[in-house]
């Protein structure tokens, strides 16, 4: 009886651990909230505990930002650009093609004072409607290292940049939540 009793609390415990270490490296829907909007077209999922943050006198084309309250450093934004001739995102080249692009653009604006390394891009299509799903790992001036995770996508005659970004030293801990935050990004 003892080492039934034994056994059955042993079991428990297991099952107990598996639970919340897969909890822990879950991420659960209910942990995010839903952003839309209409006028541009496109909604997100984001990390509760985040806040939009005024975009007034921002860069030009950045339509929207949200940060963590708490690690004040990460953070997520929408970029609307226009798109010459209504050209599709496949029209602009290969995922890789377009992140080396950006990867360039980010380096040649910098004059120095930050680096992007493009480590990932791959495509996926959603129902008829394609995106660019690149990951950086980017250098600051001050040796400050980040990771970037953005989704690329056409709409309406536009370019649509949703980029995530954290520093280097949180990137493991939030891969998962990032990625799905990004795969969650899409254009209607």
């Amino acid at each position: 009886m003892l080492k039934k009793s034994l056994s059955s609390v042993v079991i428990l415990l297991v099952m107990l651990v598996s639970f919340t270490l897969t909890a822990c490296n879950g991420v659960g829907i209910a942990s995010l909230q839903r952003y839309s909007d209409t006028k541009d077209g496109y909604e997100f999922l984001y990390p509760n505990g985040w806040i939009g943050v005024d975009v007034k006198g921002a860069s030009p084309g950045v339509d929207v930002v949200f940060r963590d309250l708490i690690e004040r450093d990460e953070n997520l934004s929408v970029i609307i650009s226009d798109v010459p001739g209504n050209k599709t995102l496949t029209d602009l080249g290969t995922p890789t093609d377009v992140g080396y692009r950006f990867m360039k653009t980010v380096n040649e604006n910098a004059q120095g004072e930050r680096r992007a390394e493009l480590v990932s891009a791959e495509e996926r299509d959603e129902e008829g409607q394609v995106y660019y799903a690149l990951e950086y790992r980017v250098l600051l001036g001050d040796n400050v290292e980040r990771h970037d995770l953005a989704s690329v996508t056409t709409n309406r005659g536009k370019l649509i940049t949703f980029d995530l970004s954290t520093s280097e030293g949180r990137w493991d801990q939030v891969k998962a939540l990032f990625n799905t935050v990004a795969s969650s990004f899409h254009v209607y």
